[in-house]
């Protein structure tokens, strides 16, 4: 097929993007450019002013685009709860509910021994020290339900024992989840944290 090595390399960049494969990227390269004045150039001017602006939070991991998030300068939400992510996708997941009014930390990984990872290459440390330096009542463990995730919830949960409660997010059986359909370590871990009706 003959087109540019720019179109080329542009469709081989987006086919990098999560979810997009090779053909998912020519099609939308494609749309971008037939509308170009709409999308193309709008896209590349916000890219570039993003690629410039936004930075991690120093205190919490978010990425926004500047150095202190507005979720961490916000002292409404100092309330003394500190909800654990493994990323910041996990973080923006949690602000869509609008369900949690304190603030977060971003680990930015979970533990793996297998991959090398410990508790310094991830920001455990820097949780420790939010628990001490902000006076933190309440960690809310909101890890993902993998090996990785537990083992490193169970790590935190040792680190900050007698500090701090330590709670996790309940596991089981989703909103309008039917028996069949599930695995089972969900249906066991539903069944574990089963309560009284």
């Amino acid at each position: 097929m003959a087109q540019s090595h720019d179109i080329d390399q542009l469709i081989a960049m987006m086919a990098k993007l999560p979810g997009l494969g090779p053909r998912s990227a020519r099609r939308a390269v494609l749309h971008m450019i037939r509308k170009r004045a709409l999308l193309l150039t709008p896209l590349a001017d916000q890219m570039k002013r993003v690629g410039d602006t936004a930075r991690e939070c120093l205190n919490c991991g978010n990425i926004e685009t500047s150095d202190i998030c507005s979720i961490c300068n916000d002292e409404g939400r100092a309330n003394g709860e500190i909800c654990v992510v493994e990323d910041v996708a996990d973080l923006w997941a949690m602000e869509r509910a609008n369900v949690f009014k304190g603030r977060y930390h971003v680990l930015g990984g979970t533990l793996s021994a297998l991959d090398g990872v410990g508790p310094d290459d991830i920001r455990i440390p820097k949780l420790t020290d939010r628990v001490t330096t902000e006076n933190v009542t309440e960690v809310i463990l909101a890890l993902n339900a993998t090996i990785d995730g537990q083992t490193t919830a169970h790590y935190i949960a040792d680190q900050l024992e007698h500090r701090v409660s330590v709670t996790s997010l309940a596991k089981g059986v989703p909103v309008g989840g039917e028996l069949d359909y599930l695995d089972d370590g969900t249906i066991s871990a539903a069944l574990s944290a089963r309560r009284k009706v």
